[in-house]
């Protein structure tokens, strides 16, 4: 496997911080002019479910692939900010990490404006951090087309985030996640992702921590121990063998072709946690994964994938990387309707079993670590 990237934190004019991983090519523009801290950002509290709303109205103004140009028409500006040469990185890099200009939540957000009411309508900062992960520098690609060295190397950016978010004092939740294709409203095509910090546990990550405390106290076993054993053990829901993660359609999906990585061992809870041979295990399930997902219907199928990783005080979590892809056949879309949206009961017109057996049918190719296609060994049959 390929060593770890060192890594090389520098700061924008205004104090944003840009981290860049593998060798450092270049340095920023000490007379680049700050953005203003985003105006009338902060949280509304949902009185009747408890739930934190963030409001961030300079999300509007997030850039869309369209070049820069000056009076004569001369493109100044590559097409896509995170390109070599945009606003976020002026020189050439491997992979990097900056921390978000239009943000839903800051280490040091602006005061919130006041609430209509101390308990039915209050407001409150929007504490936490959001970051803007890129897997490489090329404009074209995805997980399925890095190479798995790539693969392994963004595994390890990720790894390094984490660490150092969760050590952060006001950080109780730490959310990796990867929006991809138009079909969930990414509005840039350059392959990367995003790392949410929240200074509380969002609803449905307080719901699995206390369904996971619950099943403790009942049973006196690990929930996550229990749901790998059920996985690695339904062959109709696997997708893929792994030594080191199960990878199946859940018992219970909410989409048609969702798909869980779950770490097996007991203890991988986050993604420090991960032995080296797990972390280039999850790389590979990950490309792996992908990979499929793109032959089912012969295009990039968009997914939302999210890293659930273990808030402090739930030993018995078992990191995931669960992928959420809105399609239910090549042209059709699964969309949240009312009843999915207002009561949360999801409707699923897909069996798992028929799900799993179609992205387990496709063979990606096998590659070596650069990403080679290695040559398979046919058999003799001529003796036979």
């Amino acid at each position: 496997m390929p060593p770890e990237l060192p890594r090389h934190t520098l700061t924008h004019p205004g104090g944003r911080r840009l981290h860049v991983y593998g060798e450092l090519r270049g340095r920023l523009d000490p007379s680049e002019v700050s953005p203003a801290d985003p105006p009338q950002l902060h949280l509304r509290l949902d009185a009747l479910t408890g739930a934190w709303i963030a409001v961030s109205p300079a999300r509007n103004a997030r850039p869309q692939t369209k070049p820069s140009t000056d009076a004569a028409g001369v493109t100044t500006a590559p097409a896509c900010p995170l390109c070599p040469g945009g606003p976020e990185l002026p020189f050439s890099y491997e992979a990097a990490v900056f921390e978000n200009r239009f943000p839903s939540l800051m280490a040091e957000p602006p005061p919130p404006p006041p609430g209509e009411h101390p308990i039915a309508a209050p407001t409150a900062p929007s504490t936490g951090r959001c970051e803007v992960v890129l897997y490489t520098e090329q404009h074209e690609g995805s997980l399925a087309t890095l190479a798995p060295h790539e693969v392994l190397h963004v595994v390890a950016v990720w790894t390094d985030r984490s660490r150092e978010l969760w050590a952060q004092d006001d950080i109780r939740s730490v959310l990796i996640f990867e929006n991809r294709g138009e079909g969930v409203g990414a509005t840039l095509s350059h392959p990367h992702g995003q790392i949410y910090a929240f200074d509380h546990l969002p609803p449905q990550i307080a719901q699995r921590h206390d369904r996971h405390h619950a099943h403790r106290r009942e049973h006196g076993t690990c929930l996550g121990c229990e749901v790998v054993a059920v996985d690695a053990a339904a062959s109709e829901r696997r997708v893929a063998e792994d030594d080191h993660f199960t990878v199946t359609v859940p018992f219970a999906p909410r989409w048609p072709y969702e798909v869980h990585v779950r770490a097996r061992r007991h203890g991988a809870r986050r993604l420090g946690d991960l032995t080296t041979d797990e972390q280039g295990s999850l790389a590979a399930a990950l490309r792996d994964l992908v990979l499929r997902y793109d032959r089912l219907f012969d295009q990039e199928l968009p997914y939302m994938m999210v890293a659930h990783e273990a808030p402090d005080d739930a030993p018995d979590w078992h990191l995931s990387f669960e992928f959420l892809p809105p399609h239910r056949g090549p042209d059709k879309l699964k969309i949240r309707a009312s009843v999915e949206t207002a009561a949360g009961l999801f409707i699923n017109d897909t069996l798992p079993e028929t799900t799993a057996a179609a992205l387990r049918a496709i063979e990606p190719p096998v590659t070596d670590w650069q990403g080679g296609v290695v040559p398979q060994v046919v058999p003799d049959q001529s003796s036979s």
